[in-house]
C-alpha cells in the first residue's frame, strides 16, 4: 500500500511512530506531510525512509495559509497515487478531504482518525458553530471516519455522513512497560520530598486550563490534610499560576512541580493515586498509563474517561465542583485499592499498542478490499 499520513503540525507524528514502523517493515510505503517549520516531524521518519511533504497549514481555521494547503495535498494526491490518506487534526482533515473531494472515484480512500470531535455534549457554542458545520460537510468526502471513545462514535453515526465509521481506541501504548516498572518506591519519595507515609495524587499532562490541575490544588487546600501530596509532571503555561495558588492557599509543601518527566512508569508506581482532572478529553493516554501502571483513578466524568474508569477502578467527580472531588477522593481512600490495582492493570491491556496497530491494519486492508470488490 501507498499511504500518506497528514497532521497539521509536524510534532503530531510522534503519536503513530508504532504503526508507521509496523507498515514499513510489511513493505508498505509511508509518507508524511504536515507544516514543520515551528513544531518538526521527528527525524526517526526520515531515517526510515518516510517521504517528508512540507505543508502551509495552521491551527487557526480561518488562516488563508489553509486554502493553500488544500491544493498542495490535492497535487500530492495525484503525483503520488495513493491507497490511503490518513489524516488526524481537525485542520488537517479538512484540508486532506477537501482536496479529495473530486478524486472520489479514482483517488485515494481518505480516512479521518478524529481524536475527540470538537463538538461534543456541553462543548461552547462557537465549538458547534464552527467545527460541527466544517465536519458534517466533509464527512460526505470520508471513506472512513474513525473515532477513539464511544461518545464520538455515537455522534458520528447518528449526524454524520462518512461512508464508514468506526471505533479505534487511540494509539495504544507498551503495557508491558508500565506495568512492569520496578522503581525503588523509598528512594524516588526521598528525591520528592514526599514521606514515605503519606498519601501522593499524581497527575501527568500538560499545565494548562483544560487539565484544570487547580482543582486539585483547591480541594487538597479545603480538606485540610497535611498527609495528602500531589505531583504534577509536566509543564505548560498554567505552572506559574499554579504554584502562586498552592502559595496563596498555604499547602506549597505539599504541592510537587515535577516538569517535564522521562520516567513517569516510575512515577506512577511511586504515586497512591493518579488524578486527572480535565474538562475535555478524547481518550486520555496518561489515564490508561496509570491503569496500565496498576493505579486507581480519580477522574472527571467526562467522555473519552468514562470510556476506561468504572468503580472497580476508581472513581468519578464534577470538574466544576471541589466538592465533589473530595467526596470522591475519601471514596478511594476508603476503598479496596488492591482490587483496583488489579483491575485497571488488566483493563488496560486493551489499549495495548500491539492490539491497536493489529485493528487498524486490520481497518486498513478492510478497506483496501472493499474497494476492489
Amino acid at each position: 500500500m501507498r499511504i500518506l499520513y497528514v497532521t497539521t503540525v509536524g510534532c503530531t507524528m510522534s503519536f503513530f511512530k508504532a504503526f508507521i514502523r509496523e507498515l514499513l517493515e510489511q513493505g508498505h510505503q509511508v509518507d508524511l506531510a504536515a507544516n514543520y517549520e515551528e513544531e518538526a516531524i521527528p527525524e526517526c521518519f526520515a531515517q526510515w525512509g518516510c517521504r517528508i511533504y512540507a505543508l502551509s497549514c495552521t491551527r487557526s481555521p480561518l488562516s488563508a495559509r489553509n486554502l493553500h494547503t488544500v491544493r498542495q495535498l490535492k497535487r500530492l494526491a495525484l503525483k503520488n497515487q495513493y491507497d490511503i490518506i490518513h489524516c488526524h487534526t481537525p485542520i488537517a482533515a479538512a484540508c486532506t478531504r477537501l482536496a479529495c473531494a473530486s478524486l472520489r472515484k479514482k483517488g485515494p480512500l481518505v480516512l479521518y482518525t478524529a481524536h475527540g470531535l470538537h463538538f461534543y455534549k456541553g462543548a461552547p457554542l462557537q465549538n458547534w458553530l464552527l467545527y460541527y458545520p466544517v465536519e458534517w460537510i466533509c464527512s460526505f468526502w470520508t471513506d472512513a471516519l474513525i473515532t477513539i471513545n464511544h461518545e464520538d462514535l455515537t455522534l458520528a453515526e447518528r449526524h454524520l455522513h462518512a461512508k464508514h465509521t468506526f471505533y479505534v481506541p487511540g494509539v495504544g501504548i507498551d503495557t508491558a512497560h508500565f506495568l512492569n516498572a520496578s522503581p525503588n518506591r523509598l528512594q524516588l519519595r526521598n528525591e520528592l520530598a514526599i514521606p514515605e507515609k503519606a498519601v501522593l495524587l499524581l497527575s501527568v499532562g500538560e499545565l494548562n486550563e483544560n487539565k484544570n490541575q487547580s482543582l486539585v490544588i483547591r480541594a487538597l487546600a479545603e480538606t485540610g490534610r497535611r498527609d495528602i501530596f500531589y505531583a504534577l509532571a509536566g509543564t505548560g503555561p498554567c505552572k506559574e499560576a499554579l504554584q502562586t495558588l498552592a502559595v496563596s492557599l498555604g499547602i506549597e509543601t505539599q504541592v510537587r512541580f515535577l516538569g517535564y518527566r522521562t520516567d513517569t512508569a516510575a512515577l506512577y508506581k511511586t504515586a497512591d493515586l493518579f488524578v486527572h482532572p480535565s474538562y475535555r478529553e478524547g481518550l486520555p493516554v496518561a489515564v490508561i498509563e496509570a491503569m496500565a501502571a496498576g493505579l486507581p483513578c480519580l477522574c472527571s466524568r467526562i467522555r473519552g474517561n468514562t470510556d476506561l474508569i468504572d468503580s472497580n477502578g476508581g472513581a468519578f467527580f464534577d470538574p466544576h465542583c471541589q466538592e465533589s472531588f473530595i467526596g470522591a477522593l475519601y471514596q478511594l481512600l476508603s476503598a479496596d485499592t488492591a482490587s483496583m490495582s488489579r483491575h485497571n492493570a488488566q483493563a488496560a491491556l486493551a489499549y495495548d499498542v500491539q492490539k491497536i496497530n493489529a485493528s487498524m491494519l486490520q481497518l486498513y486492508t478492510q478497506m483496501i478490499n472493499g474497494r476492489e470488490g
